[in-house]
């Protein structure tokens, strides 16, 4: 599963990267300096992009880290231009029925050089967005048999540990957490972003043992967590931050409620919810599913409140508008009778460090019960 998505993954960054430089060097054919530094550029920052997707954790860290940013970052202006220049063919299809544009050489020169300013704007608002993590507080009730008790909840998910999102950008998010002074902690997947390597390397769990939640940590599997070496190294790793990881177990917190945590669907033997809960009598239920699919698991198996990830709100424009079409809920919250949902967009993110259409955030929760 783990070899085609990254199959997949080169297949599709190759496509657009070819349709790209094809078009880029046609619309530069004119300028024979500029067409060559073109396709120049576009050949090493394809190699770096690959590069970093692929050997980043083989590499010295700080090496690992500067072919990342680069090779993401070229991704993300391959990604534009690739819209760009779609949308001037469509134009020239169009002009050669109807002649309207009696130049369009120097229009698509135009289109590129505008699009590269553009996109340079967007990049520079993008970093901003991914750097500065936005808290969303929701107010749940349980409608079980009231207990008068109030838990405070901070959830994250995404943050992909790894090269890219390192052990400094971690303490951050420690103290960003530990800030709102929860009583529970639950990460709802993806926490790890491939290889377990980089995050061993850089003593990682020093940080995490930081979070502080009396109630304890809980994690669960994403899809992510199935990419690296192996799930057993990530468990270990877990234990060793002193976090619970929840693989389609539930475990009664405090006497008084369940927290149930879904392995990923990567496992094709993963519980059904109804098997993981049926011991809960009629106590509150939290649930933690990375991928939100089939909400109406929860709903009917009377999950109070069920908190999922994986989809990031897409990211980046327009991938944002993609998720609202493949989810019934791919991003925010939402209720179905008395199951309520929260779709997290991430606090850290994969691959680009830009998010455009959407924001890094933690999410608070005040559950009453």
């Amino acid at each position: 599963m783990k070899y085609g998505f990254f199959v997949f993954v080169f297949v599709f960054l190759l496509s657009i990267i070819a349709y790209t430089t094809l078009r880029g060097y046609q619309t530069l054919a004119s300028y024979g300096v500029l067409k060559t530094i073109y396709l120049g550029l576009m050949i090493a920052l394809t190699a770096t992009m690959f590069g970093g997707i692929f050997f980043e954790s083989m590499l010295p860290h700080s090496v690992g880290k500067v072919l990342s940013f680069v090779g993401y970052t070229f991704f993300i202006v391959a990604a534009y231009l690739f819209l760009s220049f779609l949308l001037v063919d469509i134009i020239r299809a169009v002009n050669h029925l109807m002649p309207l544009l009696p130049d369009m050489k120097m229009f698509r020169l135009w289109a590129l050089v505008i699009t590269l300013a553009i996109v340079s704007v967007l990049l520079v608002w993008g970093n901003y967005n991914f750097n500065h993590p936005v808290t969303k507080t929701l107010t749940i009730q349980s409608n079980k048999p009231p207990q008068n008790k109030e838990i405070k909840i901070v959830a994250v998910s995404d943050i992909h540990l790894g090269v890219s999102i390192d052990k400094k950008r971690l303490q951050k998010y420690v103290t960003m957490i530990n800030a709102e002074k929860p009583d529970i902690v639950l990460i709802a997947g993806d926490l790890i972003d491939r290889s377990i390597k980089p995050v061993v390397s850089q003593k990682m769990d020093e940080e995490l043992r930081m979070i502080q939640a009396p109630m304890g940590v809980y994690v669960i599997f994403g899809n992510h967590e199935y990419y690296g070496e192996g799930d057993h190294l990530i468990a270990d790793f877990y234990r060793k931050s002193n976090i619970k990881l929840l693989r389609d177990s539930c475990v009664q917190v405090n006497d008084d409620l369940y927290l149930a945590g879904r392995d990923d669907k990567h496992n094709p033997n993963r519980k059904e919810l109804k098997d993981l809960l049926s011991t809960t009598a009629n106590k509150p239920v939290i649930v933690l599913d990375h991928q939100p699919y089939h909400l109406e698991d929860a709903a009917n198996n009377n999950v109070d409140l069920q908190i999922s990830g994986h989809t990031h709100n897409g990211q980046f424009f327009p991938a944002n508008l993609v998720v609202k079409s493949m989810f019934e809920l791919g991003y925010g919250y939402l209720r179905k009778g008395n199951t309520h949902f929260y779709v997290s967009s991430g606090l850290g993110l994969w691959g680009p460090q830009y998010r455009l259409g959407s924001r890094s955030e933690m999410v608070v929760v005040n559950f009453r019960y």
